[in-house]
């Protein structure tokens, strides 16, 4: 995330409530772990709205963000159904 970037969306995948990690994919598809005491409401499926102000980071819950990263999922599939095939 740049300064001037928008905000990054989160979801959690899987959380290990034993080790007291989330792994989360963010939506450019890059996958993190983060300490689940960092995500408030932490669960699998949770979305997350990421937003920086200076240096600070604040992760706050958003019910939206699963499905805009489907949305965006599904659209970045279809972009690759419609690309020409190179003739071989």
């Amino acid at each position: 995330m740049t300064q001037d970037s928008a905000d990054t969306l989160l979801v959690i995948d899987i959380l290990d409530e034993d080790a007291g990690l989330a792994d989360v994919e963010d939506d450019q598809g890059r996958t993190f772990q983060l300490p689940a005491e960092w995500l408030p409401a932490a669960a699998d499926g949770q979305g997350y709205r990421v937003s920086r102000t200076g240096a600070q980071l604040t992760l706050t819950p958003d019910p939206d963000a699963p499905r805009l990263m489907r949305e965006r999922s599904k659209q970045t599939l279809l972009d690759f159904a419609d690309a020409p095939e190179d003739a071989p």
